[in-house]
């Protein structure tokens, strides 16, 4: 259990930026440089330490510098998808959607996760896992067909609690580290799963890309989903 940021009604307008199976620990061998790939391994998280430089491969070109927090001020957790020696391959808001970045495990803590989320973006059902084991479902709103959800592996950055609540997000919202599929990572339209005040519309097809979960399923989530968790998203 967590407690999420709070943020104000005045921040939640900086979060008009947002659209909308686990992932394990990878040999990069075999691999193409970069892609988002999930395989049978225990699933890690890592915790930055240190300010850390985030790279297109191991060794490879740098694509920025990493703080130890996010911009809305949360410890910085990385889903790690993939490692080779000293070198993780993680999910990041920097990289663009299917591509991993890689930091040097030096500057980082590492923990298992035990966590998982998976949607199916048909059913609009998103599925929350422990140790492999389903323990939650909630029925969520997607994206509609001019601004589709995109398919891929993502992860959690943050967790948010809106004081006040927002027409746009409720109660809640928990950035990812996607890209609606309309835009690229330098524009910045973050995907999210966040709340919403018009709860009619959970279950379908609505958003900018975006998650939307009903008040009750979006608390659940913010007791329990920490940053770095992955979500895998299906067709």
């Amino acid at each position: 259990m967590h407690s999420g940021h709070r943020l104000t009604v005045a921040l939640v307008a900086g979060l008009l930026f947002f659209a909308g199976a686990l992932p394990a620990i990878a040999s990069a061998a075999g691999q193409p440089a970069g892609t988002a790939r999930a395989t049978s391994a225990k699933p890690l998280a890592a915790h930055l330490l240190q300010r850390a430089q985030l790279r297109t491969s191991p060794g490879g070109s740098v694509v920025t510098t990493l703080a130890t927090t996010t911009e809305f001020g949360t410890p910085r957790v990385l889903a790690v998808v993939a490692r080779t020696g000293r070198w993780l391959g993680v999910l990041s808001e920097s990289m663009p959607n299917g591509r991993v970045g890689w930091i040097s495990a030096d500057a980082t803590e590492l923990r298992v996760q035990r966590y998982g989320l998976e949607l199916d973006r048909s059913e609009r059902m998103l599925t929350v896992r422990r140790d492999n084991r389903v323990i939650h479902r909630m029925r969520v709103a997607v994206g509609k067909a001019s601004t589709v959800t995109p398919v891929g592996l993502f992860a959690t950055t943050d967790a948010l609690s809106v004081d006040g609540g927002s027409s746009a997000y409720g109660c809640c919202a928990m950035p990812l580290t996607g890209h609606q599929a309309s835009s690229a990572a330098s524009t910045n339209l973050r995907l999210g799963i966040h709340g919403t005040g018009a709860e009619g519309s959970v279950g379908s097809a609505a958003s900018a890309g975006c998650l939307r979960g009903r008040t009750a399923d979006m608390r659940w989530l913010m007791r329990w989903i920490q940053p770095g968790t992955p979500l895998r998203i299906r067709a």
